[in-house]
């Protein structure tokens, strides 16, 4: 059996906006191909264009200086 609370509580959540480590995760759930469809609902229910721009960005220059940097220490190693 339910609590009345609880569903006032989940209605409230509902119209929270996402936590920055919700949005990490949908990001790199969609960057894997792996969001759920209920996940991907809460992002357009819930998320800000803002919010995911921003943590894309980021995301984004990561991943080029980790493969940037990956490939210099390979390519250091091979010539020495």
């Amino acid at each position: 059996m339910t609590r009345p609370d609880s569903d006032s509580d989940q209605d409230r959540k509902q119209q929270q906006p996402l936590s920055l480590r919700e949005v990490v995760g949908s990001i790199m759930a969609a960057l894997l191909g792996v969001q759920s469809s209920r996940n991907h609902a809460r992002d357009f229910a819930r998320g800000t264009a803002k919010q995911y721009i921003v943590v894309g960005l980021v995301a984004t220059i990561l991943f080029v200086n980790i493969v940037y940097f990956a490939v210099k220490l390979i390519l250091h190693l091979a010539a020495g």
